[in-house]
């Protein structure tokens, strides 16, 4: 890694639903939602970390889990284009289930879930070096927090470095209590750099600023 390198890559996975075969766009509710969240890492962070937003192929989960074959290669190309830079997911509904699967990978060092969708236990993907933010809101109807809260219990009874928080009368949507999430992925992606502190330094070499 060179000293115009990035010291974080971050993959933001949007929602999406549970059958549809209609295709994904840019311009669809669930990629809109997550622009926010990606501009906003990509202003405060512009040399430090590399952040992109996935695009899937379908809308929908379906029975064949599409979205993650895009995503998986979203993930490679990510790798390629920053060998040996640790890799950070931040899913939303969909997105979330779609991070824990590439969780599994040991280039992923770690994945904040806002309202994720884990539908069969998805967060036993996770390998146990990922730190593991989930956050959802107590009135979201559409996937449910008890769920996520029971995910991150399990995941720290395995050791995991893993924290759910609870956003009050928060829906599924992420459109009331908006700065809390703003505010949550940008603590995450700080928290990130913080591990790398030693290479951060180094990478900048004697006299640089």
């Amino acid at each position: 890694m060179t000293s115009h390198g990035p010291f974080a890559v971050v993959l933001v996975l949007p929602g999406g639903t549970d059958a549809s075969r209609e295709p994904f766009s840019w311009r669809s509710p669930s990629a809109l939602r997550m622009y926010p969240f990606t501009a906003s890492i990509a202003v405060r962070r512009p040399r430090r970390v590399r952040v992109r937003q996935v695009a899937y192929e379908l809308y929908g989960w379906n029975d064949d889990a599409a979205p993650l074959a895009p995503a998986w290669a979203a993930l490679e190309r990510a790798s390629t284009a920053a060998p040996g830079v640790p890799i950070h997911l931040i899913g939303h509904s969909m997105g979330g289930r779609v991070a824990a699967h590439l969780a599994a990978d040991p280039r992923v060092h770690g994945v904040l879930a806002l309202a994720p969708w884990w539908q069969h236990a998805d967060w036993r993907h996770i390998h146990d070096g990922v730190r593991v933010v989930a956050m959802h809101g107590t009135a979201d109807t559409r996937t449910y927090a008890s769920r996520t809260e029971k995910g991150v219990a399990e995941l720290r009874a395995r050791g995991l470095d893993a924290t759910y928080v609870p956003v009050p009368d928060g829906g599924h949507a992420m459109l009331d209590h908006v700065l809390d999430w703003q505010r949550a992925a940008l603590r995450f992606v700080a928290s990130a750099l913080s591990d790398v502190p030693a290479r951060s330094s180094e990478a900048r070499g004697p006299g640089s600023t």
